[in-house]
């Protein structure tokens, strides 16, 4: 066919090229919407899912283009978690409660930025519940098959670092809103109080058992009787109506431990559920004393069993009937290594007779003699509701732990009870049977039986009634054994060991067959094999501490309930509730609407810091805001006037709120006109946290708000006067950053009124850092302005203008503005007796010369002393004199220093050195005050180290030292004054070397500071380093806060901070009174703790303004020497640690030397009268004593000394017969268990740390054979008490060592602890009336020394429930 032309065929060529182009465009248009997605900034999204417990710890990433909308967010989070979009909302997230936040709209087209999102930046969502209802989950074919398998739930929760101690437990954390709703299975949670797990599990089973909660339901209760808050049953009511009804996921169980008596302490107690469970049961019967309740608890838990003893010659049987709410089944017999494998096998041996022959024989009434017999339980009545306790607790007597057993035990579905219950003996003769409980629980089964079938109401735990004895009733007749069909519905679980775990039930629903998990606050469906996981048993072989230490989880208590139809009850209906049940649920439900709408407000409720500069105080003041998104600004003003008690100051029109940043104490922006915007919009939203705060400005009345534009910097402009050398407060100005130098001057001229031709700027951009702004065309930002600045401002025609900046006079006074800290010294008491005792100490130890014409000058016309303070101010005036003398003759011609001197009121120059006469000077007022009372005096101080008496260096000390010399020390200033006496006498190390360092010098304070090794502060010339740049220093008297003591005098001191400490502490020699080697500086931090500083080449640059100084008397430490502790060892006192004084020991010191210098102030201080050979120094570390210290040893090179350093004195018996560092000093301790008793500490010098040279030393001194002496190391801290009951047994004895210094025993240093008896010295047999008594005196004796009596794990508080709903305090019980 040859086509036409209207139908012509399009060449393969042509349809290839345009096909290529088609999809080249196609492709092009791509690239261009990546490049521009690729140029449009991103949002990064971190959301976290907190409706599920399971999920509350992953985070979904999103990283978005900032102009998606936020429907689109919503549906890519649907997508990526599997929820139907809308069923869920998106609330603002920063750790914070979700509750407070209120959601973003899923429906809205606003893009992302829009929104507030931050691009680049992370910015955190919380995925969470809407409208109280769990988001609904997106479901797919494949999963229809197993609706449950996402709820799934079987055991405890996984926790962070969880072991099987009860102290490392703590109920894991959710978020507020994860629990605003039931789970899908519509039960509801009880919240873990911390510890409150095993109380949970009971009350959700009490809660799922319909006879109980009928019988509870139908009890009223009459608030006109009692109060509601200690009402047991009342609360539980409430609790139970909750559990029913509450649309929560979990509720709280405070309201019911509060009626238990519990404080908070309770909820941190784990206690055994079966205990709890008695005790609880307990209290309900005595509240329902005289009420239709009054039974219901022996109704439905309550059985009867016989037990009997039956002689096998006469067939004679004696019998008492008991009863019993639980049946306690042995997991393990004693003394085998093989469990019972199901619970019906435990039953039968729970009953299965035991036969009483040889030295156990009975003895029958019958035949008049002793007989075997036969032995047993037989149960006559089981109860409605069965309780079995699986005992897996128990006590290994090899190990002497308490262990649990983690032994497989299955149990039923259903229970069939008839073969283990004994229909003969339900007989008419049941009626002379007696109820005596535990009072004859002594012919039980000691293995089969416990006190679990007690009544006791001892001191221990249960109720505390005075008296709860009472008649019981007879249970009826038993049933017939084909009816005893029991079915279980409920298992409470023990997970974890015998040292504490978890508590959690799994309990069968009688409305729809279904098991559940009830673990806390998460409840689940389970199934019948997750309920076989909890038989028990564990994978691989059983080590010999398994039983100890293993962690497992398996069934602990198992509740069943009788198959009866005319009996099995169904749970109520609401139309069936009691009239006092609906106006309970009404008012329940009324409270939790109400509780609903509350946090409604709450998440509509924007939060916000809130400052205002008090207009009359001048305080900052801070608070925080909390106004609803919907209140406009002018009401907002209105809360934040009132939130700030302004009525009574200020008008409110002249209060406003600006946006403010505290930090950088800059004013962002002011709402001009917005009064009337609410302040969701002005503040972004509803967030957890904003990005800035809020401030309350106010004017006065006569002053107009200045506008505050987003955009601008805030400028703090302080005026320079140079001719008055003042600094004004500062002027506030606001500029851009776009403006030049020159118009900042204009701006800053029309706001000061000074003229911008000869106007100065400086900038300070950062501490010290001062520029001086000399380019006009600069802009601001260039020039390094930020927010909030600081500028000082001169403008003046002096000759200052034309010098360069660093040497003008502008730069220095702001130097010194800028370096200068105020400080508050306090002065040391001046009252005339002590201080003219302490000089008087100062002088016994220092110089004494060239004072003999000196001490006529400071007498009166009749001999008498002047007063202090005349004392003082002659001593200031001619300081004062000396100081300007100088001044004038040193230095004429520097301007700076002469200007200064105006400045000054108190001392008014610097510090130059001083010429002899200084020196004459203050002799003359030391010599003044030696006419003292030294009685008096040693008596002071002496009081001083009393109040020092075991006193420990605190934290800071280590923080201090951190950053110190080795030679700096730091001494705790608690302590009072540190006795001058200390080392004055021979304040040298070595008296020889110190005699030739100073021959030829006088001895003034410079060259006692020179020589004694203090850090170089002094150059070749003998001036202060602090000498060569001029340093400001001003003081004047301050008024103190009342409360700071009479007789003190406080300094309020302007010093520039670099200056040093040594210059510092010369500049306060006027006011202190004496040369400054003679006074000690202690810097007070914020919990009022004092450590001294001594560093004198250090500067002050560590202090702050407002910092406290105090003052002391005392001689100061120098260059390596040290502050130290000594206490005095007593190693057979019951507190073998004593604090005897404060001294200082050196560098290079002898051992000797130091015992020389302790000896007067012992005498002096603590009254011993002690010769240098009869006493040593040894090592103290805590309070263990360690290596003796020999007489030629040298500190810093034989011994190690520090800051704070503790030592212990030991006064000997004898000659010391340590010589040698290759000996080791022990010391031993005779146990003499036949006598139950310890000898005294006798110590014991080896030569060596051979195990033979001990056992000889003891032989030595006791006399016992060497093949008999067994020994064993001391435990714990010294003096390694113990008690006489567990001495015999509990330590490592007779080690299977040659020498000391080896596995187990380590002594390798002096010090250590030895006990050691005769082996073939045989044990003290105890009655149980010696027993306990000794245990008491052991008790006393330990806890007074504070030892621990012996080893046991954490002691549990013993459970009680307290009816009156507060505990009774008995000081006699533990």
């Amino acid at each position: 066919m040859v086509p036409g032309e209207e139908n012509q065929l399009v060449p393969k060529e042509d349809v290839f090229w345009r096909c290529r182009q088609n999809i080249f465009d196609e492709m092009k248009k791509k690239f261009l919407q990546i490049e521009n997605a690729a140029e449009e900034p991103r949002v990064l999204c971190i959301i976290q899912d907190t409706t599920n417990s399971k999920t509350v710890n992953e985070r979904i990433t999103l990283n978005l283009p900032a102009s998606t909308p936020l429907r689109k967010l919503f549906e890519d989070v649907a997508n990526k978690v599997g929820y139907i979009n809308g069923t869920f909302d998106l609330v603002w997230g920063n750790g914070i409660n979700t509750a407070d936040m209120a959601p973003l709209d899923h429906t809205s087209d606003k893009s992302l930025l829009d929104a507030n999102f931050e691009p680049g930046k992370k910015n955190f969502l919380h995925l969470t519940d809407k409208d109280g209802e769990q988001p609904q989950i997106l479901l797919e074919d494949s999963s229809a098959g197993d609706d449950s398998v996402h709820d799934k739930f079987i055991g405890p929760l996984p926790r962070e670092g969880s072991v099987g101690s009860t102290s490392d437990y703590v109920s894991q954390s959710y978020s507020y809103s994860s629990i605003l709703n039931k789970s899908e299975t519509g039960y509801v949670g009880l919240v873990n109080q911390a510890m409150t797990c095993y109380l949970n599990s009971l009350l959700q089973t009490l809660f799922m058992t319909p006879e109980f909660r009928n019988a509870l339901y139908k009890w009223e209760f009459e608030e006109s009787e009692e109060d509601p808050v200690t009402s047991i049953p009342y609360q539980l009511q409430r609790l139970f109506v909750l559990l029913q009804t509450s649309k929560k996921r979990a509720i709280e169980t405070t309201d019911v431990t509060r009626s238990f008596g519990w404080d908070s302490s309770e909820a941190w107690q784990q206690h055994d559920v079966q205990e709890l469970c008695r005790v609880m049961f307990d209290a309900l019967e005595q509240k329902w004393k005289q009420t239709e309740q009054a039974d219901l608890i022996n109704e439905l838990y309550q059985g009867k069993l016989k037990d009997y003893v039956r002689c096998l010659e006469c067939g004679y049987e004696g019998w008492r009937i008991d009863t019993y709410l639980d049946i306690p089944l042995v997991i393990r017999p004693y003394g085998s290594s093989q469990a019972f494998a199901s619970v019906e096998e435990a039953l039968h041996a729970f009953i299965q007779p035991e036969i009483l022959d040889g030295p156990n024989q009975y003895f029958c009434e019958r035949c008049k003699k002793k007989c075997d017999a036969r032995k047993g339980l037989r149960f006559l009545h089981f109860p409605y509701l069965l309780t079995l306790q699986l005992k897996r607790f128990d006590f290994d007597y090899t190990t002497m732990h308490r262990i649990k057993l983690n032994d497989r035990m299955t149990f039923p579905e259903e229970l069939d009870m008839s073969t283990f219950i004994d229909v003969e003996d339900e007989s008419p003769q049941t009626e002379s049977c007696t109820d005596s409980g535990a009072e004859n629980e002594g012919s039980c089964h000691s293995d089969q039986m416990s006190n679990d079938f007690s009544n006791d109401d001892g001191v221990d735990e249960g109720i505390c009634l005075e008296n709860n004895s009472g008649a019981e009733k007879i249970p009826k007749p038993g049933l017939e054994k084909n009816s005893l069909i029991y079915e279980l519905f409920s298992v409470m679980v023990h997970s974890g060991s015998a040292a504490g775990g978890h508590y959690y039930a799994c309990i069968k629903s009688f409305s729809d067959d279904q098991w559940y998990s009830f673990n806390d606050q998460h409840v689940s469906r389970i199934t019948q094999e997750d309920i076989k996981k909890t038989h028990g048993g564990s994978s691989g072989s059983r080590g010999y501490y398994s039983s100890a230490f293993a962690s497992s989880t398996n069934a602990y208590m198992l509740i069943y309930r009788l198959k009866d139809p005319a009996r099995n009850a169904k749970f109520l209906e609401v139309d069936e509730y009691p009239e006092h049940i609906k106006n309970l649920v009404q008012r329940e439900r009324e409270l939790e609407e109400q509780e609903k709408r509350q946090r409604e407000i709450e998440r509509n409720t924007c939060k916000i810091k809130l400052f205002c500069l008090h207009p009359v105080k001048q305080v900052m003041m801070e608070n925080k805001l909390e106004v609803h998104k919907d209140k406009t600004l002018k009401e907002a003003v209105e809360m934040a006037y009132k939130m700030m008690d302004l009525e009574e100051v200020i008008p409110m029109d002249c209060c406003r709120l600006v946006k403010y940043d505290e930090f950088h104490d800059y004013l962002e922006r002011s709402y001009e006109g917005e009064e009337d915007t609410p302040m969701g919009l002005l503040l972004g939203g509803v967030k957890s946290t904003y990005m800035f705060d809020l401030l309350l400005e106010t004017r006065r009345p006569d002053q107009v708000f200045q506008s505050y534009k987003p955009g601008e910097v805030m400028v703090k402009v302080h005026v320079v006067d140079l001719k008055t050398e003042s600094i004004a407060a500062p002027i506030t100005v606001r500029a851009y950053l776009n403006q030049t130098v020159t118009d900042f001057k204009q701006l800053i001229s029309k706001a000061i009124h000074l003229p911008a031709e000869t106007m100065r700027i400086v900038l300070e951009r950062c501490y010290n850092d001062l520029r001086l702004l000399t380019v006009p065309s600069k802009t601001l930002k260039l020039e390094g302005f930020f927010r909030s600045n600081k500028v000082f401002v001169e403008s003046s025609e002096t000759l200052d203008y034309q010098m360069a900046f660093t040497d003008s006079h502008l730069w220095k006074l702001l130097d010194r503005h800028a370096n200068t800290i105020r400080l508050f010294v306090l002065l040391p008491e001046q009252s005339p007796g002590s201080y003219s005792k302490r000089t008087a100490y100062q002088k016994a130890g220092g110089d004494s010369g060239n004072v003999d014409d000196d001490c006529e000058r400071v007498k009166g016309p009749a001999g008498s002393l002047k007063s202090v303070e005349a004392i003082l101010e002659e001593s200031t005036e001619k300081l004062k004199s000396l100081s300007l003398q100088q001044q004038q003759e040193g230095d004429n011609g520097d301007s700076s220093k002469s200007t200064e001197t105006s400045d000054f009121e108190n001392i008014e120059s610097p510090l130059n050195e001083r010429d002899s006469s200084a020196s004459v000077d203050n002799r003359e007022l030391e010599q003044h005050m030696q006419t003292s009372d030294p009685e008096h005096f040693q008596s002071e101080e002496r009081s001083d180290s009393d109040v020092n008496n075991d006193r420990s260096t605190s934290s800071v000390d280590s923080d201090i030292l951190s950053s110190s010399h080795s030679s700096d020390t730091l001494c705790n200033a608690d302590n009072a004054q540190i006795p001058l006496a200390n080392g004055l006498d021979s304040h040298s190390i070595t008296s020889s070397r110190r005699t030739k360092a100073n021959e030829g010098k006088k001895e003034t304070w410079d060259t006692a500071e020179e020589d004694s090794g203090t850090d170089s502060e002094y150059d070749e010339s003998g001036k202060s380093r602090g000498e060569v740049q001029y340093m400001y220093f001003k003081a004047e008297p301050y008024a103190a806060d009342e409360g700071s003591g009479e007789g003190h005098k406080w300094l309020m001191v302007h010093v520039d901070k670099r200056i040093t400490l040594a210059t510092f502490k010369q500049h306060l020699e006027p006011f202190v009174g004496v040369l400054s080697s003679h006074f000690k500086v202690f810097r007070v931090y914020a919990s009022n703790q004092e450590f001294e500083s001594v560093r004198l080449n250090e500067t002050l640059s560590s202090f702050s303004d407002d910092n406290k100084i105090t003052i002391r008397l005392g001689r100061a430490l120098k260059k390596g020497e040290y502050r130290v502790k000594v206490y005095q060892l007593l190693v057979n006192e019951q507190e073998p640690c004593k604090f005897l004084l404060d001294a200082v020991f050196a560098k290079g010191m002898t051992v000797r030397q130091s015992k020389e210098e302790l000896i007067p102030q012992l005498r002096e201080q603590c009254g011993l009268e002690l010769s240098i050979d009869r006493f040593r120094l040894r090592k103290k570390t805590w309070k263990n004593p360690g290596t003796v210290f020999l007489d030629y040893h040298i500190y810093e090179e034989d011994i190690n000394i520090s800051s704070n350093w503790e030592v212990f004195l030991e006064v000997l018996d004898g000659v010391e017969k340590m010589k040698s560092m290759s000996q080791l000093a022990v010391l031993s301790r005779r146990w003499r268990p036949s006598e139950m008793k310890l000898d005294p500490f006798q110590e014991v010098v080896l030569e060596s740390s051979s195990v033979d040279e001990l056992r000889e030393k003891l032989y030595e001194i006791s006399g016992i054979p060497l093949e008999d002496i067994e020994f064993a190391k001391g435990r714990g801290t010294f003096p390694c008490d113990i008690s006489v009951l567990d001495i015999h047994q509990d330590l490592d004895w007779n080690p299977k060592v040659s020498t000391l210094n080896v596995w187990p025993l380590y002594i390798c240093d002096d010090g250590a602890v030895i006990f050691y008896r005769d082996r073939t010295e045989e044990l003290m047999e105890l009655t149980d009336e010696q027993r306990n008594e000794l245990m008491k005196k052991e008790s006393s004796r330990l806890q007074k020394t504070g030892h621990r009596v012996t080893y046991s794990p954490r002691k549990e508080k013993a459970l009680k429930i307290y009816l009156d709903g507060a505990p009774n305090k008995d000081l006699t019980q533990d």
